[in-house]
């Protein structure tokens, strides 16, 4: 079957598009608001108010009831909000993880979203990524697929021409190259049929289960409260509509239903937030370890490098030969080519005086892909009853493939090779053979003849230097592993700002070496040159039993298994596989090691910022829960009745959730060490940290109104000099966790912050001095020595810990110094 010059033209899949429609196996559906009501309304604290205002309601108490009522849908709003911004921040996490794929379309070779494929696109199979459709092979090639999704069979298919051409969506692209024509998408697929699809959620970190199952115990130890306070009051007092209340107001204070809300937003956020810095977090556990990475092993190709080669030198054993190296390593090239290299060599020889070789000309007969045991690709084309042989791949291996080098050719090469390296060239050499077309010869019986080296440069990422020194004061070290030459790699690395004092470790001497001698090397070694894929798992290993947390950037399907070693496996979006991806942590969107250090910089943000809101919230349910209890077991009036429980809750879910998220880093954020990797996120230090700020919060408002009952003040101004006590110290505290003093207060960065702020004094205001407001709330105007004792008060119990932040912040420092 001839093989489609061109492709569909763009009209063409246009039209296809709108006839079978997207290549997907099934449309995750996001949850929509109706099931994200339906889920709040399960929650207990919406049980526990709406229990509370049909109680007030049962009574006559119309006004507190229709208000509770009110507030439970308001703050449902909220939740709905929150979770639906988490919902669109998963939804533009799916679509930037989706699978793409390579099309040839009018007659260019394109990179499109595997779901606008349509029947009739001519796709270019990669080895190590899944393919998008089903499809006929069309070329003369073999293709090896790992087709164990649908079969279960765990050895490789072959597909060729004359055997088995079909190719299903969802297998494995194992090895070779070629061409295939879509033939089924979507639903129509095999894979379609059986229905299997991925939900592309960002799963549960073990965090999350925890704190989901704590809350879980407290709704039942609440259940449990509550019901004792109604016994208790109905049976010792006869009160049981007073005692129901005050159960009900007990249970909401006692519910941080906060936590799993404030786990979800700030793990969907947080990975948008990655994402728009190019790291798109495949797992969301990882940004638990980003603040402790130690050690980051990098690819030198695309990541401290551009990866757009060209070819800047051209060397030859005979001198007038030069064009023929190109046009050998042409003919060793892929036809529509797709890796940078390829690119390149394609690009130079069409530069030719005679245009270079044309492949129409030749008939391409068999393809031999690099493989480890053989790092160079061999290629025969037939032409003119001859077969042309042409290869080209690692010096050293295609000098191996010459047996009839001379010493002195041999000599030369080697020379050259290391003027090529030193100057930071990544080489490539290049040999054929011509065999008579009716011997049948196979690549084991070819003698080819040395033609010539390729000399190629692809030019350090200019945000590098400045990414790496960030790196290294973050207390981070870089190691480099490249497959190019010692001399290669030794030039790049230099040109960095990597430290090279230690010289190159080979991969040959990683694989010969004993892990415990790895491990003496790796005591100081950081560049590693001619690393094979298989290499880098031992590496990893002895990083890590070194005690580092170590992070790796991988592209092939070789990389899996160190990707999963990892601490945190970074597979590359733009040439990695899909099997590489489907291992790691993260894809790096763009290759770049800048937004590795701009997502390790992003991830201890969200770290510390989920810390700061897991610990205001436990701080702040401590005075709630102990003003709804102690007024009643040390015989006072009570201070708190469902609704101003509820409003607090209104104060509290936007400020744990929507500000600490918004939050700025610290400004020592990158020039503090990485953290231990066992250091929990919010461990027994940063629990009794937030018990300690709230327990002083409780004393302070509780010891204000204890002494204004004393004195005989009337209980509506009692609890209003409580509840403003309680409601600014609230503030005060949210205000002094997330400040940070080399920031200031009033940066516009606090901004959402101060917004918060100010509604809440707006709404404290309005309850006091609104007679509506203050009836149902059973509250009184304050005057003003009343108000400014109960802000006194609060503003101590609240504030006072950012004294001792602000103290032991500059203990720290002289000490240091």
């Amino acid at each position: 079957m001839p093989v489609p010059a061109h492709g569909l033209t763009q009209a063409e899949a246009d039209q296809g598009l709108e006839e079978f429609g997207p290549n997907s196996l099934a449309v995750v559906q996001d949850r929509s608001v109706l099931r994200i009501l339906i889920g709040t309304l399960k929650e207990p604290m919406f049980l526990f108010m709406l229990s509370a205002a049909a109680l007030y309601l049962v009574v006559g108490d119309l006004a507190e009831g229709a208000f509770l009522v009110l507030a439970a849908c308001v703050s449902m709003g909220l939740v709905i909000f929150q979770d639906a911004r988490s919902e669109r921040a998963l939804h533009a996490l799916r679509d930037l993880a989706a699978p793409h794929a390579h099309v040839i379309r009018d007659g260019q070779t394109r990179l499109i979203p595997a779901e606008q494929l349509v029947p009739g696109d001519v796709v270019i199979p990669n080895p190590g990524e899944r393919f998008p459709a089903d499809a006929d092979l069309i070329s003369d090639h073999l293709l090896m697929m790992d087709e164990a999704v649908l079969t279960g069979e765990s050895a490789p298919a072959p597909k060729a021409l004359g055997q088995d051409i079909a190719l299903y969506a969802g297998t494995l692209v194992v090895s070779g190259e070629g061409l295939a024509v879509v033939t089924q998408t979507g639903g129509n697929t095999q894979m379609g049929m059986i229905g299997t699809a991925l939900s592309g959620e960002i799963e549960q970190t073990p965090l999350q289960v925890s704190t989901g199952r704590l809350v879980i115990w407290l709704s039942f130890g609440a259940l449990v409260i509550c019901l004792a306070i109604v016994a208790a009051y109905g049976l010792l007092r006869g009160d049981w509509v007073a005692g129901g209340l005050a159960g009900l107001t007990a249970a909401i204070a006692l519910l941080p239903e906060e936590f799993p809300l404030v786990l979800a937003v700030f793990l969907a956020m947080g990975s948008q937030r990655l994402a728009q810095h190019h790291v798109l977090v495949r797992r969301a556990a990882v940004v638990e370890t980003l603040g402790a990475i130690t050690l980051l092993c990098v690819d030198k190709t695309g990541t401290l490098t551009q990866n757009q080669m060209q070819v800047t030198q051209v060397w030859s054993l005979e001198e007038t030969q030069h064009d023929d190296v190109l046009r050998v390593g042409a003919l060793a090239s892929a036809v529509h080519p797709i890796d940078p290299m390829d690119k390149a060599i394609q690009a130079a020889a069409k530069s030719l005086a005679n245009g270079g070789p044309r492949l129409a000309d030749f008939t391409l007969k068999h393809v031999s892909p690099l493989v480890p045991q053989r790092l160079a690709v061999i290629q025969s084309w037939q032409h003119e009853g001859h077969t042309i042989w042409a290869t080209k791949g690692a010096p050293e291996a295609v000098i191996h493939l010459c047996p009839g080098l001379s010493p002195e050719a041999r000599a030369r090469i080697e020379t050259e090779l290391d003027a090529m390296a030193s100057s930071g060239l990544r080489v490539l050499a290049c040999a054929q053979a011509m065999t008579d077309s009716l011997t049948g010869a196979k690549i084991e019986d070819v003698r080819f003849e040395f033609v010539g080296l390729l000399g190629f440069i692809d030019p350090l990422r200019e945000d590098v230097p400045a990414a790496l020194a960030e790196a290294r004061q973050a207390g981070i070290e870089i190691a480099m592993i490249t497959g190019d030459l010692t001399a290669t790699a030794l030039a790049i690395a230099k040109a960095a700002g990597l430290d090279v004092g230690a010289g190159v470790l080979t991969g040959q001497e990683i694989e010969d070496l004993s892990s415990e001698a790895l491990q003496a090397r790796l005591a100081h070694v950081r560049i590693f040159a001619r690393v094979r894929p298989e290499a880098k798992l031992k590496l990893i290993l002895a990083f890590q039993a070194l005690g580092h947390v170590v992070a790796m950037t991988g592209d092939g399907v070789n990389d899996a298994p160190a990707l999963e070693a990892a601490h945190v496996g970074i597979a590359m979006g733009q040439r990695g596989t899909d099997v590489a991806r489907e291992a790691a942590d993260l894809v790096l969107l763009d290759d770049s090691f800048a937004s590795i250090i701009s997502g390790v910089r992003l991830g201890r943000r969200i770290f510390a910022n989920l810390r700061k809101a897991l610990g205001y919230v436990l701080a702040i349910h401590i005075p709630i829960a102990g003003l709804a209890l102690l007024p009643i077991l040390l015989g006072l009036p009570p201070m708190l009745f469902p609704m101003h429980i509820v409003v607090m809750e209104l104060m509290i879910d936007p400020i744990s959730s929507l500000v600490f998220e918004a939050e700025p880093s610290e400004a020592s954020a990158m020039v503090q060490p990485p953290r231990a990797l066992k250091e929990p996120l919010f461990g027994m230090t940063q629990m009794a940290w937030a018990a300690l700020q709230g327990l002083v919060l409780l004393g302070g408002v509780l010891g204000l109104y204890f002494w204004v009952v004393s004195t005989g003040i009337p209980e509506t101004t009692a609890r209003s000099m409580g509840y403003v006590c309680l409601v600014t110290g609230n503030v005060t505290l949210a205000l002094v966790d997330g400040y940070e003093p080399s920031i200031g207060p009033f940066d516009r960065r606090h901004r959402l912050l101060w917004i918060v702020a100010l509604l809440v004094t707006s709404t404290l205001a309005a309850i006091l001095y609104v007679p509506w407001l203050g009836a149902i709330f059973k509250m009184a105007p304050l005057g003003g020595e009343d108000l400014s004792l109960a802000l006194g008060v609060a503003f101590l119990a609240g504030g006072w810990s950012v004294v001792v932040r602000i103290v032991a912040k500059r203990l720290v420092l002289q000490s240091e110094t």
